[in-house]
């Protein structure tokens, strides 16, 4: 009976990919449009090129959608009613016949680097270390920023890795790599179905992990997304059903993400990373990589008009030239945080760190500065909130390496904090600012960028002018404190020295 058939009794089958990520994929999202539609849904396990040459990487092969050719076959023979792929493997020109019916919800985008526990202790002795990749991507922005992150003294150069994620973990696991980088939504849908689970909890038993900031590293364009493909001749009765997966506002972000990615040239060739998030109102972009043999770094908030600081004098109001407040430390016994999760907002926390089991930074300001402390760093909010964080902490895979997640949070003594315990590392003294050789500086300036609420606070109350001027702060918790004065957003301080240097 073809599909064709099947369509008519509500009996529809699936077109997936063999491997064990693409199978848990497709599965739970089969699972989910049973869930919402009175159908019944069967896999078909189809082999594509991409899957059979291991051997090279993609970008030095002939041809064209390595992973999706052979689907695209069976859906136009109608062997399969739709095709599930992974959004960022479907090129920009698609067969004519074939229609996107849904773009899943895009959870976890970023990448993520697996390493060996033990590696982790000998990195400050290592002179040479091998990433295992073969995305021109990941190579570009491993080996010119890696450094940053890990193995600071080390030369750091990449070794193509191919194969599905089981044996791609084996490799590193049978030391054929210093770690391995992999899509981090991958391994959260392998974590999310129990079979898949307990293969990578058991791979996963002797690995670290750091999920890398997307500031720095920006995944492929579409990546954390599964699309869904049909033919249009069965719109009428298929599109109804895929709906109820499609997610509107990831959709947005990923045809601005495919328009950028289209604008180099795409292909699997193509060395820039493409990042778009949306955080409050805004979409924030992050373009990172070479192009035609030239470096790429864009950062931008799209739609803010930062003209209005044009001739402006800027008086950007970090921890560092903040002469108002004082931060006095709080310590705590060693045990406090001990085998705790320990979220780290700033590096006046430091002292209070003790044998956690993982650390999360709020900015990756504050994760450089744990890592030349010699701490190991899980990931960052990246300045984008501390909802960053919580949402890595209900993150299966997380969970799965993780089952008893308890979480510290190291702030100021008055932090508001989502979740978690808080652990007060520091308070905030008001010092006399009389004759201080910034105050006049601050006073004169007509734009300020505020670090945090207390500090915006503080110091209006103290210079009760202040209050006129344009503020600026990044997209975390200032922004939302200061919204009522309608704040200018930016990435952070250094997009803000960018737009200030023009």
């Amino acid at each position: 009976m073809k599909s064709t058939d099947k369509t008519k009794t509500n009996e529809l089958i699936i077109g997936t990919r063999g491997s064990l990520l693409a199978v848990t994929q497709s599965t739970l999202l089969k699972n989910e449009l049973e869930s919402k539609n009175p159908i019944k849904l069967d896999l078909k396990k189809i082999k594509t090129q991409g899957d059979q040459i291991i051997d090279k990487p993609l970008w030095q092969l002939e041809g064209k959608d390595f992973f999706t050719k052979e689907l695209d076959i069976a859906l136009l023979k109608e062997e399969v009613n739709f095709v599930i792929h992974s959004y960022k493997d479907l090129g920009s020109e698609r067969p004519e016949g074939i229609k996107l019916g849904a773009i899943t919800k895009r959870k976890y985008p970023h990448d993520i680097l697996l390493i060996k526990k033990k590696t982790i202790k000998e990195l400050s002795n290592r002179q040479e270390f091998i990433v295992g990749t073969s995305s021109p991507r990941r190579i570009v922005n491993t080996e010119n920023g890696l450094n940053h992150y890990i193995a600071k003294n080390a030369k750091i150069s990449c070794k193509m890795l191919r194969g599905n994620v089981n044996s791609r973990i084996e490799k590193l696991i049978n030391d054929e790599y210093d770690a391995i980088i992999l899509a981090y939504a991958g391994l959260e849908r392998l974590a999310s179905y129990p079979e898949s689970a307990k293969v990578l909890k058991e791979l996963m038993q002797d690995l670290n992990f750091m999920v890398l900031p997307v500031k720095d590293f920006p995944p492929a364009s579409s990546q954390g997304a599964l699309a869904v493909e049909y033919s249009e001749k069965f719109s009428d009765q298929l599109l109804p059903i895929l709906e109820t997966v499609n997610c509107l506002e990831t959709r947005a972000v990923m045809e601005k993400e495919r328009s950028i990615f289209a604008s180099y040239g795409g292909g699997c060739h193509l060395a820039v990373g493409i990042h778009t998030k949306k955080v409050h109102d805004y979409f924030v972009t992050i373009e990172k990589g070479i192009s035609d043999k030239k470096h790429i770094f864009k950062t931008y908030i799209e739609g803010i008009d930062y003209s209005i600081l044009k001739n402006k004098s800027v008086y950007i109001m970090n921890k560092e030239n903040d002469f108002l407040l004082e931060r006095q430390k709080i310590v705590h016994t060693p045990k406090t945080s001990e085998q705790s999760h320990l979220f780290v907002t700033s590096s006046h926390c430091f002292h209070n760190i003790s044998n956690a089991k993982t650390i999360w930074s709020s900015g990756n300001t504050t994760m450089t500065k744990l890592i030349e402390a010699g701490h190991w760093v899980n990931g960052s909010a990246e300045g984008f909130g501390h909802a960053e964080i919580e949402n890595f902490s209900n993150s299966n895979l997380v969970k799965i390496l993780y089952p008893d997640i308890n979480w510290m949070v190291l702030s100021h003594d008055n932090a508001s904090i989502a979740f978690g315990q808080l652990l007060p590392s520091y308070k905030h003294n008001i010092i006399n600012t009389d004759g201080h050789e910034l105050v006049t500086k601050l006073l004169e300036s007509e734009a300020i960028y505020w670090a945090s609420e207390i500090q915006f606070k503080n110091y209006i109350q103290k210079y009760p002018e202040l209050e006129k001027r344009t503020h600026i702060t990044g997209l975390g918790k200032t922004y939302t404190a200061l919204k009522s004065y309608k704040p200018l957003p930016v990435i952070d301080i250094k997009h803000l020295e960018k737009i200030i240097k023009g």
